[in-house]
């Protein structure tokens, strides 16, 4: 044993006390060598990376590091689908102004006719989402029943002669007096996943979803019972989106991928069905990727859509001053108006919107995720995959790889009908994103009173004499 050791502490105390006097000679620091001199292995050697290189590789791994930071707080969800449902509903409102004022004019209206009814939906939209905002879990289960019997019972008096109307060759519309419809279909896909995530969280707090039985009966029968009145009105891009939403609802319950597979393929060969057995859907399907609008001009929107995008270019002709939306181009402030924001935007309009649904998305999927509620998971999974499948079905045919199938971009087309129950799926998504872990607690720490209430304890502690 050395001389010293017998003064030297041991133990856990040695951290804290602080540095222990050696006895002995000084030691002298080892010269380090320079940085970038000899053997190549510091930064501007021979052998290691340029000084350029080296900073832009450490600062984009700050860059990395501080995005990862930035996205794993407990409120980046609830930002999101704040901030990303809020940038499409305004950008919506423009397009819509824009988009439809020619359409309104040739029909004898005044031009801001379609813009005013889109900016009263989304005033009660509004009114909507904070209210599903606000709304307990409980009631929401509560209500979901009631949806999904209220949804049946309108899909039924649509089909009643007399009180359904038809537009557009589908009749899924009731008329509520003066310029007012409603379209029940777009209130199914909310009452749907309402009820199934209710219905799936209910099995699964009795164990019961590792049965198959238990996992498709009642959530698909009851699920194609809609899509049969849904396609008797002729709507099969509704129908489409409803059965992703139950395809949606069976993955984040965790079904079998036999079992998966197995409703997939039963629904994929009812679509080739309902396709085969309609001239209308066949001719929708060949204008894929059309850039002629062929015999008849069976393919004029498809391609007249290529024509808006083209004519954008990277920054677009400026806001208003699209040549399509002139007569060229049908439905160009409802099923087309991704088109419309080509044209007048450019690439960086499209893009933007892309990125905010790519936001949203991403939110509703972290919510999904990080939640310990059964019913919170799949119905934010429900919601999450409702607005994304939409939005890929309305991009796709405005692209030219998807038929036409007539379904609106949620919060940016025309249409209360689908901007309402859309707005409170998305309150439902803000009230599950603020429960996230650690979230609500950040909400509290960022209210005013109780920074200055912190600040004013922690200045009563003070020592008298402390500066």
């Amino acid at each position: 044993m050395h001389a010293d050791d017998t003064l030297r502490p041991s133990g856990p105390w040695t951290a804290l006390r602080g540095p222990v006097a050696r006895s002995g000679p000084p030691r002298t620091a080892r010269p380090r060598p320079a940085a970038g001199r000899g053997g190549g292995a510091g930064r501007g050697g021979p052998g290691g990376p340029g000084p350029g290189r080296g900073s832009l590789l450490g600062g984009l791994r700050q860059l990395h590091r501080r995005a990862k930071r930035a996205w794993d707080r407990p409120l980046t969800a609830y930002y999101l689908v704040m901030g990303g449902s809020l940038l499409i509903t305004v950008l919506g409102l423009v397009m819509v102004y824009s988009a439809s004022q020619i359409k309104a004019l040739q029909n004898g209206l005044p031009p801001t006719y379609f813009f005013r009814k889109q900016l009263l939906a989304a005033a009660i939209g509004a009114v909507m989402l904070l209210l599903a905002a606000r709304m307990p879990v409980r009631l929401l289960r509560v209500f979901a029943y009631p949806a999904l019997a209220g949804s049946l019972f309108l899909l039924c008096l649509v089909q009643v002669p007399g009180i359904g109307e038809t537009i557009n060759g589908n009749t899924n519309w009731i008329s509520l007096g003066g310029p007012f419809q409603l379209q029940p279909s777009e209130f199914a896909k909310l009452a749907l996943v309402l009820w199934g995530a209710d219905l799936l969280a209910r099995k699964q707090s009795k164990k019961l979803l590792t049965q198959w039985k238990h996992l498709l009966v009642p959530l698909v029968p009851v699920t194609f019972v809609l899509l049969g009145l849904i396609m008797l009105g002729g709507d099969m891009g509704t129908t489409v989106v409803l059965t992703t939403v139950l395809l949606g609802l069976l993955w984040v319950a965790g079904a079998p991928t036999r079992l998966f597979a197995g409703v997939f393929g039963v629904t994929a060969v009812l679509a080739v069905l309902f396709i085969k057995t309609s001239a209308n859907r066949m001719s929708r399907l060949a204008c894929i990727g059309a850039t002629d609008p062929g015999n008849h001009d069976q393919c004029w929107q498809a391609v007249h859509g290529i024509y808006a995008l083209a004519n954008g270019g990277w920054f677009g002709a400026g806001l208003g001053a699209s040549v399509e939306k002139w007569g060229e181009l049908p439905e160009p402030h409802t099923d087309f108006i991704f088109a419309i924001t080509g044209e007048e935007l450019g690439l960086a309009g499209t893009l933007s919107v892309l990125a905010l649904f790519a936001a949203l998305g991403y939110a509703g999927i972290r919510v999904a995720g990080r939640t310990e509620d059964p019913f919170v998971r799949y119905a934010a999974g429900g919601v999450t995959t409702w607005i994304t499948a939409q939005a890929v079905v309305n991009i796709g045919a405005v692209l030219g790889l998807l038929p036409i199938a007539g379904v609106p971009l949620p919060l940016f087309s025309y249409g209360g009908s689908a901007l309402l129950p859309t707005m409170f799926a998305i309150g439902l998504l803000i009230a599950f994103a603020r429960d996230e872990p650690g979230a609500r607690a950040a909400l509290a720490m960022r209210q005013p009173g109780v920074r200055w209430k912190t600040m004013r304890r922690r200045v009563k502690k003070r020592p008298s004499g402390e500066r």
